[in-house]
């Protein structure tokens, strides 16, 4: 049994838990990430689930890795990261009848030209709207990424786009996604462009800032495109944790933390599964879900009374079936447009998706899902052997529905949308894997049921309530304890903004000026958790 002393202990090797520890060790930190699973990398790991075939088991685009500060600051191209890009960004099949789907393309003269096409005015439109994007990307990113509430980033803003635009960009960012799309757009083309994007989250089109999500992903699909990493998402988690360990960060795989001690109000150290100890000098990172760090890693009496029970109501997002396929040749959809698209939307159009969604809230298995589905082949070359497809399908369950025969039953009927969309398909597939809820979970416990967002992103479970109401910042009630996971604000998605502001929290701590923010912090915790 070995008892090991650091500066600061990051449980769990997701992409937040790497981002935190390379953050720390650049300060000259000593630090230490433990990891329960055999391979780390949380939910950013790829595999061959059919020999030759490469599938990366939970997230595969990357759109804000590539544009979120605090992955782009670690300049992981230098430690072996290379990306790779579709010929088109992504497309939506509004039917199995659309022939003529929407893409969008990299350049924006083309997808502007194509939009125009749909309806004249709609092509001004994207035109006009990618040029807001770019004046307010920087201190727009800056406030959706950085601690909450982000007091520098949206100065920036309102000095960028002055008080009265200020005000109209933010009932712009509030309004519901069905709402922004028809309010921006004329052709139903173009307004499932950014529907389509809107259901990343697990927010309904016709649910308040829902319209957000559809309208970040659509702008950096214009601006960064969806990019992969070259030769599967495990590429992005080894550049990670070179980046960690060129700074000195340390990494160990098998050690899955059962306990966190907490002694004085403060976290010190924490105990595993092997019987090891790890003991930290200055700060603890979680990069694990709220209910697991609050629920079961803590000792129930170092957490407050009220946040156990605010956290009886924590909501985690709708379950996820994923289908992975090994194709003998690439797909051929009735509409040629996406055969380029990297990303493809289908299964549901405008309307579609609302009944959709209904489903999923009214606990109804949907006859005809809407999926999002990976053409990874053509992204990456590397991923499958030339003239097939690497590919997957991913889609959700009602809230609450985890078992597996449900999960199966939603699979096959993924097989039968994909047939729609492109006969002939299934005489394509030469192997065929579903990851179910259960796998999901069983593979990563931070995926609970088969959620892959770290708890809803619906306005009740974001900003100052993520992931309970007055918790909406890494620091925790407990000293030297730091959430730095999706539960935490700004939630899923692969970004490492919570990881890195989990240890810029821990970094804070120092000095005169440190001790004063963390009473300050302290202060108002207790208050709130009272």
């Amino acid at each position: 049994m070995a008892d090991t002393e650091v500066d600061a202990l990051v449980i769990g090797s997701g992409h937040n838990g790497l981002v935190a520890a390379a953050a720390m060790a650049d300060a000259g930190w000593d630090v230490l990430v433990l990891e329960a699973a055999e391979h780390p990398g949380g939910a950013v790991r790829s595999a061959e689930l059919v020999p030759g075939f490469t599938s990366d088991l939970f997230s595969a685009f990357y759109p804000m890795a590539l544009a979120s500060p605090a992955i782009t600051a670690l300049e992981l191209e230098s430690h072996g990261l290379q990306w790779s890009h579709s010929p088109a960004v992504y497309g939506h099949a509004r039917s199995a009848q659309d022939t003529d789907a929407p893409v969008v393309h990299h350049d924006i003269e083309a997808t502007a030209a194509l939009l125009s096409h749909y309806d004249p005015r709609d092509g001004d439109t994207w035109m006009t709207l990618f040029e807001q994007w770019k004046r307010i990307r920087g201190p727009l990113l800056d406030a959706l990424f950085g601690p909450f509430p982000p007091v520098s980033a949206g100065a920036r803003l309102v000095r960028t786009l002055g008080l009265s635009e200020t005000m109209r960009f933010a009932r712009f960012a509030a309004l519901p996604a069905r709402t922004m799309a028809h309010e921006l757009f004329h052709s139903d083309a173009a307004r499932c462009l950014l529907l389509g994007n809107a259901m990343h989250g697990d927010v309904p089109t016709d649910a308040p800032v829902s319209g957000m999500m559809g309208y970040l992903l659509t702008m950096l699909a214009q601006d960064v495109g969806y990019p992969a990493p070259v030769g599967g998402s495990s590429a992005l988690t080894t550049a990670l944790i070179h980046r960690g360990a060129a700074s000195g960060a340390g990494l160990e795989c098998s050690q899955a933390v059962e306990t966190i001690d907490v002694r004085g109000g403060r976290a010190c150290a924490v105990h595993t599964a092997a019987g090891d100890t790890f003991r930290a000098r200055r700060a603890i990172v979680a990069d694990v879900s709220a209910p697991a760090l609050y629920g079961s890693l803590l000792p129930y009496d170092a957490v407050p009374r009220r946040l156990h029970e605010d956290l009886r109501t924590f909501e985690w997002d709708t379950p996820v079936v994923k289908v992975n396929y090994a194709l003998d040749r690439r797909i051929c959809w009735n509409s040629p447009s996406l055969t380029d698209a990297g990303t493809v939307h289908l299964g549901a159009d405008d309307n579609g998706l609302v009944h959709w969604a209904a489903d999923l809230t009214t606990g109804v298995l949907p006859q005809s899902p809407f999926m999002l589905f990976g053409q990874m082949t053509t992204a990456d070359r590397t991923r499958s052997p030339a003239g097939t497809e690497s590919a997957w399908a991913y889609t959700h369950l009602p809230r609450g529905v985890v078992d597996d025969d449900d999960a199966d039953i939603v699979a096959d009927r993924v097989d039968s949308v994909l047939e729609a969309h492109a006969p002939g398909f299934l005489d394509s597939v030469l192997g065929r894997v579903v990851q179910r809820p259960s796998d999901l979970h069983g593979a990563d416990p931070n995926l609970h049921s088969g959620a892959v967002n770290g708890g809803t992103a619906q306005l009740q479970q974001q900003l100052i309530f993520r992931p309970t109401p007055g918790l909406g910042r890494s620091e925790t009630p407990v000293d030297g304890l730091f959430l730095g996971s999706a539960s935490a604000h700004p939630g899923g998605g692969v970004h490492g903004a919570a990881g890195l502001n989990a240890a810029r929290a821990a970094l804070g701590q120092r000095g005169a000026r440190g001790w004063l923010k963390k009473k300050a912090t302290s202060s108002l915790m207790e208050l709130l958790t009272r």
